[in-house]
């Protein structure tokens, strides 16, 4: 396997706050990698570190073997880098479609119809293309950001709290949709739904207070003293 994301030394203040706090993080190509922690720990900041949202105060990204710290968020849009975020983030007034189709048209090249037809057809949106976008369910309003996202036709999807404000079903038909898109993207998952994260995730990696606190496997993290104090409630020795 490939490393195709790392950060060395990745570092972000807002104020006297480090959100994030030397941050050193691999991810290879295939991978369906999951960072949890508790509210706080830089989880969102780090992932908005890594697609451009916002620059680091210090350290370095580098994607698929280039230095990508000072690039803006459309040139990594460019290189394959996708994200979701925590609150949907279509435009309501605009058809089903055409929210696919700017998305498309983002990542450049030409078929941009067919394009955002195939990704609205990933999503099993096609029958709703034409109906205003902030007329769907919200279940749905999700799956039509996650439309946007690989209409950029990903090398990377990074999915910030993908089930939240999904019903048992839909989170089931995301986990079995998130197996599918694995074939073709790496994907870095920010999760609060443990059986999600457990079920979808090879390796796990923990923040805590801006820095990682442990990485392993879902066996490992679950038998991690030091994560279950911090995290899944266990209480500390003593």
């Amino acid at each position: 396997m490939t490393v195709l994301l790392s950060t060395r030394g990745l570092k972000k203040s807002f104020g006297g706050l480090r959100a994030v706090d030397g941050v050193d993080f691999a991810l290879e190509t295939g991978e369906i990698r999951a960072i949890i922690g508790p509210n706080g720990a830089g989880k969102t900041t780090f992932v908005s570190l890594v697609c451009g949202r916002i620059l680091p105060d210090a350290g370095t990204i580098v994607f698929d073997g280039g230095d990508i710290t000072a690039l803006p968020a459309h040139a990594r849009v460019r290189l394959g880098i996708a994200y979701t975020f925590q609150i949907t983030s279509i435009y309501p007034r605009l058809g089903v479609f055409d929210n696919v189709a700017l998305a498309a048209q983002r990542a450049g090249g030409g078929g941009l119809r067919e394009r955002a037809m195939a990704a609205l057809e990933r999503v099993h949106l096609e029958r709703r293309h034409a109906e205003p976008a902030g007329t769907l369910p919200y279940g749905h309003q999700r799956l039509l950001e996650l439309a946007m996202a690989l209409a950029l036709k990903p090398r990377l999807l990074i999915l910030d709290e993908p089930t939240q404000g999904l019903s048992d079903a839909e989170i089931a038909d995301f986990i079995t949709l998130v197996r599918v898109l694995s074939r073709d993207a790496t994907i870095l998952l920010i999760e609060h739904n443990m059986p999600v994260v457990m079920e979808l995730a090879g390796r796990i990696t923990v923040m805590e207070s801006g820095k990682v606190l442990a990485e392993g496997t879902p066996a490992e993290i679950s038998a991690d003293p030091a994560v279950q104090r911090a995290y899944l409630g266990a209480p500390a020795d003593g």
